[in-house]
């Protein structure tokens, strides 16, 4: 049995390379019918919400959304085949959106009776998620994740900064406008400078008194100035990650990929990346 298993090991290997790289002419090619899979089932997805689409082609669409379905069946089952640790797959952000883009089609199939057919509409949609293991299969998206785990902190100081200045504002707005104008309770108000200070401003509620307007004016005016900070602080980790050449080897037991040139193990479970 063990001598099997090392028989079995290097095809195990050789399947990751491909299902999990992005440098290898296999792995790219892999990835490119991928993407224009989940591009044409979310195409499917989409159609089968037209009236006039269902009703015509209703059965072909049936038949290519369960095709599509039995496609990335097998995907998931070939990743946690050629994983050396498929629980850790299994849990990990693209694992749950593989199992949740395939699992609509088949719960379909046990949920029966008049009542169940609103919760099966609800489920079919959820095929849409299909559409998010396109980061996997692109590069640019392991830099995009990298800079923003690494903005984090900075975003989450900002965000509590943001937090605290739309609930300072909406109150100010409550104690200078009051119920009479609009602004009900420092809830309602809060709810008005959030919008306002993203600048979307959808005017269900504006400010009538000139001590209102003038604050107003003034929230308006961050509001321009507070966008561009998060888009400063992710623009910084973009270059730097940039900057830092990287190997698109995939690791054999977790399966990340854009490692730095030099290294020689995984960075998340020190597995050796071998040549």
């Amino acid at each position: 049995m063990r001598g099997h298993e090392r028989s079995d090991r290097p095809l195990r290997d050789h399947v990751a390379e491909i299902v999990f790289g992005h440098d290898t002419f296999a792995g790219k090619l892999f990835d490119v019918l991928l993407i224009v899979a989940i591009l044409l089932s979310v195409l499917v997805v989409m159609l089968e919400t037209v009236s006039e689409v269902r009703e015509s082609y209703g059965g072909a669409l049936r038949a290519a959304e369960w095709f599509f379905t039995l496609l990335f069946t097998a995907e998931y089952v070939l990743r946690l085949w050629c994983t050396r640790t498929p629980l850790r797959y299994a849990r990990s952000f693209f694992g749950i959106v593989d199992l949740v883009s395939i699992l609509p089609t088949y719960l379909s199939l046990v949920l029966y009776g008049a009542q169940a057919l609103l919760t099966v509409r609800a489920l079919r949609l959820l095929r849409i998620f299909r559409i998010l293991k396109l980061g996997q299969y692109t590069s640019e998206a392991s830099h995009l994740g990298h800079a923003l785990a690494r903005s984090r902190q900075k975003i989450t100081v900002f965000l509590a900064v943001v937090v605290t200045m739309v609930l300072v504002l909406g109150t100010l707005m409550y104690l200078v406008e009051g119920p009479q104008n609009g602004f009900t309770s420092i809830p309602r108000s809060v709810y008005w400078a959030v919008v306002t200070l993203t600048t979307v401003g959808y005017g269900d509620i504006t400010p009538h008194t000139v001590a209102g307007q003038i604050l107003a004016s003034v929230v308006m005016i961050l509001g321009y100035g507070i966008i561009a900070v998060p888009t400063g602080i992710v623009t910084v980790e973009m270059a730097r990650e940039a900057a830092a050449p990287a190997s698109a080897r995939a690791c054999r037991r977790c399966g990340l990929a854009l490692h730095d040139a030099d290294a020689r193990h995984c960075k998340r479970c020190g597995e050796p990346l071998g040549a």
